[in-house]
């Protein structure tokens, strides 16, 4: 069985994200979802619920799996065995530091492999920053994200 990972923090989880892991799903036998811990970054989801959200938004995919991660991805991967790491280029400014994390990753794991894909042409656009910066104007998202998400976005970010 052949596995790779597509990790990220996904806060949130967009549309641009669904297509490389449906590109990434068609071309393993499994596809680990990886929502990264990152206490480096101010999230407005908490690591449940970025993981719960992958899951509802991912189900109709049968071989992926969403599973939580933290430290080294490389040492993660290892670790289950996977030896592709999938992320995803939506425009060319993504390139330079996808780029250098490819080498590092490299250099730290030379066994493990990188692979880029694209999204559809029409989620290349899309980041999950712009989408919480639209939400958090109270804009509507759901051209974004799935409604499971937008929900969730409305929920959070609405006044009490």
């Amino acid at each position: 069985m052949s596995s790779a990972v597509y990790a990220g923090t996904f806060d949130p989880l967009t549309f641009g994200h669904l297509d490389v892991a449906a590109r990434a799903a068609q071309v393993f036998s499994e596809l680990v979802v990886a929502v990264a811990e990152d206490p480096r970054k101010t999230l407005l989801f908490s690591a449940e619920e970025r993981m719960e959200l992958a899951r509802a938004s991912l189900a109709h995919l049968p071989n992926v799996k969403v599973e939580l991660f933290g430290g080294l991805l490389v040492d993660w991967a290892r670790r289950r065995g996977i030896r592709t790491l999938i992320r995803g280029l939506r425009a060319f400014s993504d390139f330079e530091y996808e780029f250098q994390m490819a080498l590092t990753n490299r250099k730290l794991a030379p066994d493990i492999e990188t692979l880029f894909l694209m999204p559809n042409e029409d989620f290349s656009y899309i980041s999950s920053s712009m989408v919480r910066e639209i939400a958090s104007l109270g804009g509507s998202v759901a051209q974004f994200v799935p409604d499971v998400v937008a929900t969730a976005l409305h929920r959070k970010l609405t006044p009490k």
